[in-house]
């Protein structure tokens, strides 16, 4: 099982690992859902702590501090949003480019407990959820945009969710695009390409980056 990893990088303080779409990234309930990112990176790095989280059906760059220390300074800057995060998704249909250099999407987002784990825009109950976004590309063939997103919060689902919002769900997105797009991917088509952050010892920047392979 700690074969199956894609290490971006290691040192002593921290890894970053390119987690493929449909692999949990912390465990779920149950024994059938022990097989995560975390465990496979545990299992050959031991003091290997979570810091932040994927959706299991979203790919891309995770980092994991190595120690508690680490564990605290990472923690800490994810929480106060020092993080750059990137992400690309294809979307269906044109989603034009916005009038500045990035759109914004202000939505506040909570738990459709009835539905979970879905989530639903709720503008007197929802937590403040941000993301900034700016179309890539337009393919007239298969009518889809590539989007670069920049989430400013980190809340769950948060980018698929503000997309469907828009009405441009992600193709291949089980719980917010219609059967006509979800049917038109064999996976979400949303990656984590881009991390940047400081080292949590030496205070370097850090900069990582992985293509999506769609």
């Amino acid at each position: 099982m700690s074969a199956e990893l894609d290490i971006v990088h290691v040192d002593d303080s921290l890894l970053v690992l390119n987690k493929p779409a449909g692999l949990l990234a912390v465990p779920g309930r149950g024994p059938d859902k022990a097989d995560c990112l975390a465990a496979r990176a545990q299992a050959r790095y031991p003091d290997a702590r979570v810091v932040h989280r994927l959706d299991m059906d979203t790919s891309g760059l995770m980092v994991m501090a190595r120690g508690g220390a680490a564990q605290r300074v990472l923690s800490r800057a994810f929480a106060v949003r020092a993080v750059g995060k990137r992400y690309l998704a294809v979307v269906g249909g044109r989603l034009p480019a916005p009038v500045e250099a990035w759109g914004v999407i202000d939505l506040p987002l909570v738990c459709d407990w009835p539905n979970r784990p879905r989530q639903i825009v709720d503008h007197a109950l929802g937590k403040p959820s941000l993301t900034r976004w700016r179309a890539a590309s337009y393919d007239a063939a298969s009518d889809t945009t590539r989007v670069e997103l920049e989430p400013v919060t980190g809340r769950s689902h948060q980018l698929r969710v503000h997309l469907a919002a828009l009405g441009h769900p992600i193709l291949g997105d089980p719980l917010y695009a219609p059967t006509a797009l979800l049917v038109r991917a064999p996976r979400l088509l949303l990656h984590a390409w881009r991390l940047a952050f400081a080292h949590p010892a030496s205070g370097e920047t850090l900069e990582f980056e992985r293509a999506a392979r769609f």
